[in-house]
Order: C-alpha cells, then structure tokens, then sequence
C-alpha cells in the first residue's frame, strides 16, 4: 500500500475529526486494498459506516474498524453469490427518452434543479425559447468553470494566451478592441447570420474567421472571438465550440443529480456494481442497424449472425435491432403495415429458433428515422404495439424502446441514436469544416455533438424536435459510450476517452458491431 493512500486516509479521517491509531489504519488500508480502482469510493464507505457506530471517543481503535469491515465484506459476499445466481440481465437498464429526468440551470444561485410537473407533448410557443435557453445556459455553466474562460480577479490584465474573459453581446456596443462572446448561431434574416446569447444577439461575419475540428451549422452554440466593425457587424476571426469537461468533475458538481435516468445510486451500491462490472468479461452485445425485415436477403444474412452466436459458448448479453425495419418510408403511400406486422412475427420465429438466445440474451428494438410513429419529430417513440404484437408472443421479453434510447449496464452509460446524422449534418455546414486535425467526416460528426452535449444540434427547421422533451438528446454528463447508428460507413472513433461507433447499414454492406461494455472494445464486423 503506497505512502500516498495511508496519507489519504489520514486527510479524510482529519476532515471529519477523527484520529486513528497504528493498528487502526494498517487495518483500514488492507481492506482498501481489495479496491485498488476505487480507493476514494472504498474509504468513503468505510468512514460512512464508521460514523454510524457507537465510538467512545474521536480516537478509532482497531476493535471499531474491524466490526465495519467484517460486515461490509459479508454483505459484499452475500452480493456475489447473488450476482453468481443471476444473469447479466439484471446487470442491464434500458431508460426511454420519455422517461429522462428534466434539470433547469439557475444562473443565479450556480445550481441545477429537476423540472416539477407534467411535459405536454404538444408545448406552448415558450417551450421554443426554453428549449435554446437550458442548451445555452448548460454550456455556459461548463465554459466558466474552464480556467481559460473563467473571469480573472481585479480585472488583472492578461497575455494572448491567458485568460478569455466572456463578454455579453450586448456589452460589444462601443467596446473597442478583440472580445470573445459566446452564443447561438441563427439566421434572423435570409442570408444573414446572426450570434445570440440572453441579452442581444449581433449579425457576425465568418468569412474570415478560423475554426476548430467539427461542422459548424445554425443552431451550434460557439465561442467566437472577434472584433465589432463600423457596420455593426461582428467580425469573427477565431470561432470554436466551447471546451469539454472531464465527466467526473462534472458528476461532483451535480450534486448528485441523475441526468442520465439510471436512477440514483449511494457510494455502496456504485461500488458494488464497478466490482461486478469489472468480472463481466464476457457481457457483449450485437448492434445491427438497418434491418430490413421484408427483403428476403437480409433476412437471410440475419439468420446467418444468429446461428454464428447460438454457437458460442457464451452467447451475447444484449441484441440491439436499430431501424429502418423496412426498405421503404412509411409515408402516406405505405399500405403494408399487416405484411410488416407478419414479417416481425417470422423474426420472432427465427429468434426462437435459437433456444439458447432466446433463454439467455436479450433484445432490444430501436426505430429508425423512416419507421411507423405519429410523426419525425426527435425523440422518436417505440414502435407501435401492433407491428410487434406478433414477435412478442415467441420473445416476450423483447424490449420495445424509444430512438434515442439510453442503457446502463452496471456502472457505464451507454447512448444509441439511429439518425442519418452525417449527410444532415454536412448539407447544413456554413463552413466547410477544417482539414487541420483530421478530414475524416465521421470525426467531425463526433466532435461536434460530444462538445455541443446534444445528440441532434441540427435546425429545427431540418430536424425537428419535441420541444419539451429536447433535454433527452442531451449529452451530459458525457456518457461512456454514444452508438451513432448511420447508413454511411462502418466507423470507430475513441474522442477524449468516449467510445463512439457507427455499426453502419447491415442491409446496405452486412456490417455490424460487436461491443464488449466490460473493456469497451469495438470489434467491426461484416458478413
């Protein structure tokens, strides 16, 4: 055990007004042992027990520190046996996007608090300018915790590469000189682009400015520095979206909020189950998107995939269907939904013909951008119970979720969107996106919406959303793992350690992807 885990120890034990002695701490710090990737989170623990036993004074003795200990090594034995008793299934939570906790950001007093009350489907015209304003307010609140935009104490001058003080647009009247704003781009006007934040918004001018990796399209929340004009126009020369924040300093200052709808967890229980992850070896899951249900091909490469994995010795944990299911829009001339609905239940008949699949993985449908459902507004619902009704009478533990759908598996969250996002994406760029740090569209595509906290910052004019329900397309914290499933190229890409893929169109090029969550390996497969 290293010098710096017993001084650790000490700190926080001095912290809470304890003081400890010799035998004491060699006890505390052979049961920290056991946690060597958890430290902080096993000695919270332990000094949390601690302090509901009867102490006779704030010096702990060894008889108090082993007590703690042998209880919480029972209960985590009794949680292994239990763990070895059930499957990876438990292991598992599917959260739909209608299900997503709401959090305002209150610039005032510097917290978030959670939206109390029903969310009409259908909001009123303020739900629009709500839906800009918690994006705007979200990333502002991460960019002023960034020490190269946080404000610099008695107005101390700073060099070109210190301190970028944010100023408000409407403070840019009369203000000479380089400033750096932060804001919405907008088209008020035809052909005229616009920067908006809370408190005005001016008309900008991008044919000069230099950008950073990712698209650049309306709606996109950016830090610009530039300088006003005679004109009033704001002459932008650097542009880029605001800086990233590591996800756990974000987690300790969202006072245990649950953005992500996993439901809350106590320091125990989060231990527990990064234990169990880290044993969860052989958890992997199959994501096929693009499945077309009634071209017989690709039912035929379908089954293909499932008899290579009922073969294996351990089968996968999870099946992930994403959409299209069908190989032509429904659109006001589709008139084939009985036929789908028979084509799903012949899907249901192939899965069940793979008994060990069918008892031990579990699947969960997606629905892409073209499949059945009252509208394309994002996020999309689960697929309508009478296409499914049949599949489920041979899976009837299918899982029939939103698009976006989100999972947790243990202690990792795990995003899936099937949404032709790249081509929208590029058709929509007001700048062609710099060649500097890499010319692959795909990373691009990643960097913008992991730096944006948003699944979909496209127009809504492009892409519409359910104003209410924007905050399910949220990205923040940043989760472990976002699966873009897109019908352009297979693709990986790791982005400031998050795990991003496109498993690419398995009816279009057969491919697919196997993820392991435990080690959060991508393997990219194809027929």
């Amino acid at each position: 055990m290293s010098a710096q885990t017993r001084k650790k120890v000490q700190r926080k034990l001095k912290i809470r007004g304890y003081g400890l002695k010799i035998d004491a701490l060699e006890e505390i710090l052979s049961f920290v042992d056991r946690f060597q990737d958890a430290e902080d989170e096993a000695i919270d623990l332990l000094l949390d027990q601690l302090e509901h036993e009867s102490l006779s004074s704030s010096i702990i003795e060894k008889e108090s520190v082993h007590r703690v200990i042998s209880l919480l090594l029972e209960a985590e034995a009794a949680t292994e046996e239990d763990g070895a008793s059930c499957s990876s299934h438990s292991a598992i939570r599917v959260i739909d996007s209608f299900l997503v906790p709401k959090f305002h950001y209150d610039p005032i007093k510097k917290h978030f608090y959670q939206h109390t009350g029903s969310l009409p489907m259908h909001g009123e015209a303020s739900a629009k300018a709500e839906l800009y304003k918690d994006r705007f307010l979200l990333l502002f609140q991460r960019v002023c915790r960034d020490g190269h935009f946080s404000t610099s104490a008695f107005n101390a001058q700073t060099s070109e590469f210190g301190s970028c003080e944010i100023c408000t647009i409407q403070s840019l009247i009369g203000q000479p000189g380089r400033r750096w704003v932060m804001g919405v781009i907008s088209q008020l006007e035809d052909g005229h682009f616009y920067l908006e934040d809370l408190s005005a918004s001016v008309e900008i001018d991008l044919s000069k400015a230099k950008i950073t990796t990712g698209f650049f399209t309306e709606n996109t929340i950016v830090l610009a520095e530039g300088q006003m004009l005679i004109d009033g126009i704001f002459q932008v020369i650097t542009c880029g979206f605001p800086p990233l924040e590591d996800r756990d300093k974000s987690f300790k200052l969202l006072a245990g909020h649950d953005f992500f709808g996993g439901g809350d967890l106590t320091k125990e229980e989060t231990l527990r189950l990064a234990d169990l992850e880290k044993r969860a070896v052989n958890d992997m899951f199959v994501i096929l998107s693009d499945i077309w249900l009634d071209n017989e091909e690709t039912m035929g490469k379908l089954e293909i995939v499932l008899n290579g994995f009922e073969s294996l010795e351990v089968v996968p944990s999870l099946f992930v269907f994403m959409g299209n299911f069908c190989s032509h829009p429904f659109n006001l001339s589709f008139h084939s939904f009985s036929s789908l609905r028979l084509q799903f239940g012949k899907l249901g008949q192939m899965i069940a013909a793979h008994p060990r699949l069918k008892d031990h993985s579990r699947f969960l449908f997606i629905p892409g951008p073209e499949d059945a459902g009252p509208s394309t507004a994002l996020p999309r619902c689960a697929l309508p119970k009478y296409l499914t009704e049949e599949l489920q009478k041979y899976i009837p533990n299918a899982i029939f979720s939103s698009n976006p759908c989100r999972i947790k598996f243990y202690t990792q969250e795990i995003v899936f969107f099937r949404q032709d996002l790249l081509y929208r994406m590029r058709r929509s760029c007001l700048i062609s996106p710099s060649p500097e740090e890499t010319e692959d569209p795909f990373e691009h595509l990643v960097a913008t919406i992991i730096h944006q906290s948003h699944l979909c910052p496209l127009p809504l004019m492009v892409q519409p959303i359910i104003w209410n329900y924007d905050h399910s397309l949220h990205l923040y914290p940043t989760p472990h793992t976002i699966v873009l499933g897109d019908k352009s190229e297979q693709k990986e890409f790791i982005y400031t350690g998050i795990t991003c893929f496109n498993p690419g169109s398995f009816s279009g090029d057969s491919t697919f992807v196997v993820y392991r969550p435990c080690t959060r390996k991508v393997e990219l497969s194809v027929l």
